[in-house]
């Protein structure tokens, strides 16, 4: 048996495996999207990626040890620093380095939640927003036939491997370079849009390239609480849509380009008072941290459950340690945290499929069980 026929018969049983567990935890529900799964090999997209070992990043390729099995895990696999797609061949000339994710191939499992979130049927036509490995394009494409599927991407660096390995695949979607906030008109319209990276609010011009009752879903960037949004297009640049109950978390789409977060040091001092409330109540598993993100936007927070710094643009910071708290700066953002808590145990401490989000034209809000409530958030 040659090489090739044994790595590709290694993927086909890897592969295998992962869409079983995916089908067993309930994640992927509809058969077609499953046999799409089977179908494309993730690894053909995937020849090297980013592994962090010891707070760097280490080159990985086709050939290394546990490359297949890696690929085949539920796991997001980074494939560029910095926006630099050079970077991969520093790291692997020169040993590990330090830098910002800006490209990855998603978890399977976030995948198979937006992909059966669209709701697709067999004559409708996609746009992708993020093209990345394109990975994602290869399941769209066998999913509904790649004359019906069109993906961008702002970065020509990944595109064109992108479409090289689509086409490797015998896959061939429209491809363009294309800023994602401005979509693809040459296609339009769509009946569904999936964007594969994060939003601070929803661009206009998706809403304007779908058909009216077509569907658009994304996750929105924010500081704290992103989640998957389902948005039912209306007429020209309205809609209104949910909250979806699963997380997830994506990159930001690099147009515009995110602020710089300043930190305060572990140690910098400020007033201290003990508090109550637990550990991790703003981390990525709490079922508050989404009421909390519009309840403190351009609030940040980072670290872990023992742990956490909170930080705002306007120089205030809170550094929350189990029991206690230290502040400093114009506001006191634990308070506020505290004030938001208690607010959402009043409400029935609501989870994010209570949430829904109405857009006409640049006014952007969020809102709580129902668009005409009492509760609503803009979106920043």
């Amino acid at each position: 048996m040659s090489v090739k026929a044994d790595v590709e018969g290694t993927a086909a049983r890897l592969r295998s495996r992962l869409v079983r567990a995916l089908v067993r935890n309930g994640t992927l529900t509809d058969p077609t999207w499953r046999d799409a799964f089977l179908a494309v090999p993730r690894h053909a997209f995937l020849p090297r990626y980013f592994q962090q070992r010891a707070g760097r990043w280490e080159a990985v390729e086709e050939g290394d040890e546990d490359w297949l099995t890696q690929i085949y895990a539920d796991r997001v696999l980074v494939t560029q620093l910095d926006g630099d797609s050079s970077r991969w061949e520093t790291a692997r000339s020169n040993g590990p380095v330090r830098g910002a994710p800006t490209c990855s191939s998603s978890m399977p499992t976030i995948m198979a939640v937006m992909l059966e979130a669209l709701l697709v049927k067999e004559h409708h036509r996609v746009l992708e927003v993020g093209t990345g490995t394109g990975y994602n394009a290869a399941l769209l494409s066998v999913r509904l036939g790649d004359d019906r599927v069109s993906t961008i991407d702002i970065d020509e660096s990944l595109a064109g491997p992108a479409e090289r390995h689509l086409a490797e695949c015998g896959l061939r979607p429209t491809c363009a370079v294309m800023d994602g906030v401005k979509g693809y008109p040459r296609g339009a319209p769509y009946d569904r849009v999936l964007c594969t990276c994060a939003v601070p609010r929803i661009p206009l011009a998706w809403l304007e390239q779908t058909r009216p009752g077509g569907v658009v879903v994304t996750t929105l960037s924010r500081p704290l609480g992103a989640g998957l949004l389902r948005i039912t297009a209306g007429e020209g640049a309205t809609g209104e849509g949910r909250v979806l109950a699963d997380d997830g978390r994506f990159m930001p789409l690099r147009a515009p380009q995110a602020h710089e977060v300043s930190w305060p040091e572990m140690d910098a001092p400020g007033s201290t008072r003990s508090t109550t409330l637990p550990a991790g109540v703003i981390s990525p598993t709490s079922p508050f941290e989404f009421f909390a993100g519009l309840e403190l936007p351009d609030v940040h927070a980072a670290g872990a459950s023992r742990c956490v710094l909170m930080t705002h643009p306007d120089g205030s910071w809170a550094r929350h340690e189990t029991d206690f708290v230290v502040q400093s700066g114009p506001r006191r953002l634990w308070d506020e945290v505290e004030a938001a808590y208690e607010l959402w145990r009043t409400l029935g401490e609501p989870r994010r499929a209570r949430f829904g989000v109405s857009i006409d034209g640049e006014r952007q809000e969020l809102w709580l069980d129902e668009p005409t409530g009492g509760y609503r958030w803009p979106l920043a």
